[in-house]
């Protein structure tokens, strides 16, 4: 028994060791209070299963607990900027954190402040007018913690900033701007903690009601749908007048203002008997300057559009709603600042309901028939569509969006991916909605939907229900719905090739492909003995595939030049450089960069031809674009590269293509023919601009400034006879006086009718693109001569403005 007892008392033993761990206790993970802060901070409001009250208490908690903490400070007040001009959407939200701080910590209230006023001077010297509108859209969410008339002030003097400038100039387009940043602030300040600010607001709407009413100068040529003549549906509506009557409305119903969110009517932070009035804080300096800068980028008017604009259940605000614009707004801003991420753009888009009151919207992804559904009295705005428009917006901004066109497409294609059920069939009531309306839309804006449409389809399949649009495939070309199938499809060819398209092509649409287009590599035409001169042009492409020298070339094109002379050819150097040409695109016809290459290698004798013969400059572009004939956008990008090498000039392009191919103007009704007169064009206005802007380059010597004032007087006059060219070419098309067209006055009225409308549509384009640039130059150089000149700034400071002189150098309010 004693021998059982021993052993079981062993065996216990043996598991006690066994199962005792002798490691250490793992070290449990703290995360940093700062980084800890940061996310919480990055991430609000972005999830609906978060509340967001919840949030706001949290981070102002830990940040009143660790306020003696210099680097959680420090990254608290940094990230807090961007997060003003980064996330448009998250600024009532990021202001509720500081007025919850207020309560708890007054002097770290003060510092958000005091660094936001800073940035704010900062962007107003640099004429950063969308982060100035975005700081001061914070300062007017605080204005229940700040002293006086808190923001006001500013706004007036503001205010008389624009005064200043519609009264120097009425064609003035920067005091518009600064008119509509004052009036997307005010109902920041109406939604704010703070109360009785009506008075001020009414006294600031009826000042800016002169202003905002009175049209601009170049507002008509930014309509997008100018061919719609008396439509109510599509009656041009200048954001700014819009906005203008929309807040007078707003008075009206003493600032309802339902869609924007108030996250600072939260409970309090702190558990109080009786509630605390809030520690009030006065605004630190603010300096207005006298004149104000107007940045870099052209400050023109803006008219309201919306591609969900005829249908039968509202799911965009009306725009009779300030939400139509305050949303808008918001969104734009947030596309326009994230450009480098368009992942996040795209989850900002798809998240929007998270930023706004709850019951501004339906339920994501609710089918259009299920609005019908919804309770009366209920909003039906859905927030893809929302999302969907802003947009379209700027994808379809005249004269040009803020980035690139490829990033909007980008932003589009994403949120598709993202959320496919809820942003696919927004996509195609835009679609169709645009499709319906290319009669009446601008032309510019027909390409800019045409290149997106194609991009898009390149995206997912090249998949769309073109039996919709079949009833169209047999109209005239000259008929935009029947010009706008044929380039698409063309588009959609260079994006992928001939035989793909096709197959995903209703029968009737088959014949709008043609095998020649299938072909890969287009026929040397010189291979057939019935082409003039096709012994020489056979040795000149066996002699440049052999990359043989200069001079063993030379005897074959002097061999088509002596024909050519022989048959009465008015410059032989035409056939020859014909011949040297078609051989250079068919051995380039692999790739671009086989094309390139070609060029490359034979760039001495290209460059040589324009001086010796115009008409021979001229022919390389219609030898590029006779073999390229069934895939004219490969011709184009040819000819773009050909600018780049200056083989060709901007002027010969556009003598060519509207001077020596105009005909009646049927021309005009090609996609490929518009993008090449356009890109040219914008090759010659880019450089102007860029030479005005490093001519406004601050503490440039005068040596400098005078050399680069020779070069932009230069660069303009060549601007302009490009300009007036291009106008020569089209008012002969537009007015029906072109020589094809007298001749043939009464064979086809309604063909020459449609032909003319290309031309007059044609016309309004390039007068704009005239217009925009120089009232862009005008205004940058006499800005900045004022600049030079200015002795004193206007300051406002805690709500009082004081003029003084000062001394302080402000050329670097130009960057």
């Amino acid at each position: 028994m004693a021998l059982n007892v021993e052993a079981t008392t062993i065996g216990n033993d043996d598991t006690e060791d066994d199962d005792l761990d002798r490691r250490p206790p793992r070290r449990l993970y703290q995360e940093p209070v700062h980084l800890k802060v940061r996310k919480q901070l990055l991430t609000i409001a972005e999830s609906p299963l978060k509340k967001t009250d919840e949030e706001i208490k949290t981070i102002a908690t830990t940040m009143a607990e660790n306020f003696d903490d210099i680097e959680i400070r420090g990254t608290f007040l940094d990230l807090i900027l961007q997060l003003i001009t980064e996330q448009a959407l998250k600024i009532p939200f990021v202001a509720a954190v500081t007025l919850a701080l207020n309560a708890q910590k007054p002097e770290l209230a003060q510092e958000v402040l005091t660094k936001s006023t800073t940035a704010l001077n900062e962007q107003f010297k640099a004429g950063a007018w969308r982060e100035v509108k975005l700081l001061l859209r914070f300062l007017a969410c605080l204005q229940g913690i700040l002293e006086d008339d808190g923001v006001f002030p500013i706004l007036e003097e503001l205010f008389s900033r624009s005064v200043d400038l519609q009264t120097a100039s009425s064609e003035d387009s920067l005091g518009l701007e600064i008119v509509k940043v004052i009036l997307l602030t005010i109902p920041y300040i109406m939604a704010s903690s703070a109360s009785g600010f009506e008075a001020h607001a009414t006294s600031l709407l009826e000042k800016t009601d002169i202003i905002a009413s009175t049209p601009h100068a170049l507002e008509a040529l930014v309509d997008p749908y100018p061919g719609s003549g008396d439509d109510a549906g599509h009656e041009a509506q200048s954001v700014i007048s819009l906005l203008q009557r929309q807040l007078q409305g707003e008075a009206a119903q003493s600032w309802e203002l339902a869609c924007l969110p108030r996250p600072w009517n939260v409970s309090p932070v702190v558990d109080e008997a009786e509630p605390v009035t809030p520690t009030k804080h006065s605004l630190p300096l603010v300096t207005v300057p006298s004149p104000v800068s107007p940045g870099i980028r052209p400050q023109l008017p803006e008219v309201y559009s919306s591609v969900y604009a005829d249908q039968d259940m509202e799911t965009v605000p009306p725009t009779s709603n300030i939400a139509s614009l305050l949303l808008r707004d918001s969104l734009i801003d947030t596309i326009n600042t994230l450009d480098y991420n368009r992942n996040a753009t795209a989850k900002f888009l798809i998240d929007l309901d998270c930023y706004f009151s709850p019951e501004t919207f339906v339920k994501r992804a609710t089918p259009f028939d299920r609005l019908r559904e919804v309770e009366a009295g209920k909003s039906t705005w859905k927030p893809e569509d929302v999302a969907v428009d802003a947009v379209f917006s700027q994808l379809l901004q005249l004269p040009s969006p803020q980035h690139k066109l490829v990033y909007y497409h980008a932003v589009l294609t994403e949120s598709c991916k993202i959320a496919p059920a809820a942003i696919a069939p927004s996509l195609g009531r835009a679609i169709r909605y645009l499709y319906q309306n290319l009669d009446a839309m601008d032309l510019e804006l027909e390409y800019r939907f045409m290149d997106w449409f194609t991009h898009h389809l390149s995206n997912f399949g090249f998949t769309w229900k073109w039996t919709e649009w079949v009833d169209d495939v047999e109209l005239p070309l000259a008929k935009p719905k029947k010009a706008f199938i044929v380039g698409a499809l063309e588009k959609e060819i260079r994006l992928s090739f001939a035989q793909r398209i096709r197959g995903t092509l209703p029968e009737p649409y088959q014949a709008l492909i043609t095998e020649a287009k299938e072909k890969e590599i287009p026929d040397f035409k010189y291979n057939s003995d019935q082409t003039p001169y096709a012994p020489q042009a056979r040795e000149i492409l066996r002699l440049l595939r052999a990359k043989a020298p200069d001079s063993d070339l030379e005897p074959h094109l002097s061999s088509v030049e002596a024909e050519a002379a022989s048959l009465g050819v008015e410059d032989p150097l035409v056939p020859s450089t014909d011949a040297y040409m078609t051989a250079i695109c068919f051995i380039g016809s692999k790739s671009l960069s086989h094309v390139l290459n070609c060029i490359e290698r034979c760039k001495d004798r290209l460059l040589a031809l324009g001086p010796r013969s115009e008409a021979a400059r001229r022919q390389i572009i219609r030898s590029v674009m006779d073999y390229w004939v069934e895939k004219p956008g490969v011709g184009v990008n040819i000819v773009d590269k050909l600018l780049n090498y200056t083989i060709l000039t901007p002027l010969s392009v556009i003598n060519w293509a509207l001077t020596d191919n105009i005909g009646k103007g049927k021309v005009l009704t090609h996609a490929h023919m518009y993008e090449m007169v356009a890109s040219t064009i914008y090759k010659v206005t880019n450089r102007v601009r860029q030479i005005v802007i490093a001519r406004n380059q601050p503490g440039l010597p005068a040596e400098q400034i005078a050399m680069l004032d020779e070069t932009l007087e230069k660069e303009r006059a060549q601007m302009k006879e490009l300009f007036a060219t291009v106008e020569d070419a089209l008012v002969g098309v537009a007015s029906g006086v072109v020589d094809e067209m007298a001749e043939s006055r009464n064979q086809d009225t309604e063909g020459e009718a449609l032909l003319r409308g290309w031309g007059e549509r044609w016309l309004r384009v390039f007068r704009r693109k005239m217009a925009v640039e120089e009232a862009w130059i005008g205004e940058m150089l006499a800005n900045q001569e004022g600049m030079d000149g200015l002795e004193g700034e206007a300051e406002v400071a805690n709500g009082i403005g004081v003029s003084e002189t000062q001394e302080e150098d402000v050329d670097d309010g130009v960057s």
